[in-house]
């Protein structure tokens, strides 16, 4: 973990972005923790502390995957969000378990790769400098190699210099030059193989594609558009993608973080026959029991041990509980926590509070328009109490309700909105009574609305 956050501090700032769930953030936030406390652990104990899984049950919309996302922009560490229900057994139709921790690595190193490209963003823009000068001002092979290279003595280089200064004024931004550029050749090899293998045909696609050499060819383009061209060519010349990729493997084994969602789907509920699906989902659970236990998953980039992932799964558990999960797999998700379903406060705060609160975002939404989009208190405690009951009369939703409510209550605004007439527009209560009351009592026709 890149910053060393305290327990206090991990909740504090889960605070400023997810509403309630005040025990599930406390554990998270220890487990973050802990993966710091392993790292500074003596050698020979290093490696026989394991993570502690999670297992967060709950509602949907209460804040379960926000909290593994934050969790994960925190600790700086990569993050993969699956699905359970995508994975099936070997043997049928469907991606395995594996392809999880193979895409947790291609994130990790695409994450490393951006933070080292911005280590020498300054010299590959310098680099980039140096080309679209030669686009504007080619060099001549006539020049003397005598000629001192200061500009104070070289007449080309001072004219050279001077066009830099105009470049990085943005004199030039707008003329169109001709830059060479590497071409996107696109491989003509198809790989076709058993169900399950297409990663595989994907890395063989990437060896063959590369076997040949780089295919270059030069376009015509701004000088705005060859910068965010050929800057990033620079600087991934400039990068070590050997080393990136040992990081990134590095960072995958010691702060990786595997969110699988709808744990719950692949739990065989209380007496269900063992026939049928039950038994592709016990067989995905058997899949996932070695991989969240520990072993060696073979990626493009090399081998990842799973040992020290942090593994969440999270689960509604409605009709399946989490006992109906397999032994094994159950002991391997030692901590549960349970979240509680959102109350009408709950709502009131996620409207207003949290830095990326819904009301804040419509508003951002509409100043594009120019329209000065306002709530009274009134109106904000309207919106909370509709949402708070549809989610009662037809089916709980948590908190995703306040996105349909909020899309039915400014449809209209949103529609006629075209940023020709700045405007400021003021929501009262009883303005959102107007709209939405009649949509609530029906409640055949909320069901389909709200």
């Amino acid at each position: 973990m890149q910053k060393e956050l305290t327990p206090r501090q991990i909740v504090s700032e889960l605070d400023r972005y997810i509403i309630g769930q005040a025990a599930a953030k406390r554990t998270v936030a220890i487990a973050l923790r802990n993966r710091w406390r392993r790292r500074n652990a003596t050698p020979e104990m290093r490696d026989e502390i394991m993570p502690s899984n999670i297992i967060l049950i709950g509602p949907t919309g209460v804040g379960k995957t926000e909290i593994a996302r934050r969790l994960a922009r925190l600790a700086d560490a990569p993050f993969m969000k699956v699905e359970a229900t995508k994975f099936t057994e070997v043997g049928y139709v469907g991606r395995d378990v594996d392809s999880m921790i193979r895409d947790l690595a291609d994130i990790a190193v695409s994450m490393v790769r951006e933070e080292h490209e911005a280590l020498v963003k300054e010299r590959a823009r310098t680099l980039a400098d140096e080309r679209v000068l030669d686009a504007l001002l080619p060099r001549h092979d006539t020049a003397t190699k005598t000629q001192s290279a200061d500009a104070d003595t070289d007449p080309a280089q001072r004219t050279r210099e001077r066009m830099r200064t105009m470049l990085h004024a943005g004199y030039f931004d707008e003329r169109e030059i001709e830059v060479e550029v590497r071409a996107d050749q696109p491989s003509m090899l198809q790989v076709f193989g058993p169900m399950g293998m297409e990663e595989m045909g994907m890395n063989l696609k990437e060896l063959f594609g590369s076997l040949g050499p780089q295919r270059r060819k030069r376009r015509r383009m701004t000088v705005k558009e060859a910068y965010e061209v050929l800057t990033p060519q620079e600087a991934q010349k400039l990068i070590d993608m050997d080393k990136v990729t040992r990081e990134a493997l590095e960072r995958v084994q010691e702060s990786g973080i595997v969110f699988i969602d709808e744990i719950d789907k692949v739990a065989g509920g209380a007496g269900s026959a063992k026939s049928g699906p039950n038994v592709s989902r016990e067989g995905v659970q058997r899949d996932l029991l070695p991989i969240v236990e520990g072993s060696n998953v073979t990626t493009k980039y090399g081998m990842v041990r799973t040992d020290h992932i942090l593994f969440v799964a999270s689960g509604a558990f409605h009709v399946a509980k989490p006992s109906d999960l397999i032994p094994e797999l159950q002991g391997r998700f030692p901590i549960r926590v349970e979240l509680r379903s959102l109350t009408e406060d709950d709502f009131y705060k996620i409207l207003t509070q949290p830095r990326n609160a819904l009301l804040k975002q419509y508003r951002a939404l509409m100043q594009s328009d120019a329209i000065d989009l306002k709530f009274t208190d009134g109106a904000v405690r309207e919106i909370a109490r509709t949402a708070a009951e549809v989610n009662s009369d037809v089916e709980n939703i948590g908190a995703r309700r306040l996105h349909t409510v909020m899309t039915t209550l400014l449809e209209d605004i949103l529609f006629e909105a075209d940023g020709t007439t700045p405007a400021t527009v003021e929501m009262d209560a009883s303005q959102v009574r107007d709209k939405l009351t009649s949509i609530v009592r029906n409640r055949n026709l909320s069901q389909y609305i709200l």
